[in-house]
């Protein structure tokens, strides 16, 4: 059993950046693909980003390509997503979550374990 917990999400201004944490508790965080993903009232559950159980293979939803870094620390047992260049679109709750196939899926469905969750709220 893998317990998350979300940090550093906030207010800033379009075009600012933010990093989000993300830290594992239980479990061995190295054995698990990680996944970014985020979520608007009313709408679903979307991918945002995925790096394997090494950090050596990332992947990311077109939306937030060459604007957002997903990486990893298993030492730390955390796992980071920075966001540069903010846009109001980028607003939303955004959950890590750990798979443990560790094939950096974008699928919602093969993660097995969730965060509570961070608010990230950029204003325009």
């Amino acid at each position: 059993q893998v317990q998350l917990v979300e940090s550093g999400g906030g207010l800033v201004q379009a075009g600012g950046s933010l990093r989000l944490s993300c830290a594992a508790s239980g479990g061995t965080f190295s054995s698990y693909a990680m996944g970014w993903f985020r979520q608007v009232p009313r709408k679903e559950r979307e991918f945002v980003a995925t790096i394997s159980r090494s950090g050596g293979v990332t992947r990311y939803a077109e939306s937030v390509k060459g604007r957002f870094t997903i990486s990893r620390d298993n030492a730390k047992k955390t796992v980071y997503l920075q966001m540069n260049s903010l846009k109001s679109d980028d607003t939303a709750v955004y959950y890590c979550a750990a798979d443990s196939g560790g094939v950096v899926p974008t699928q919602i469905t093969l993660y097995d374990y969730w965060g509570q969750g961070t608010q990230v709220t950029v204003s325009s």
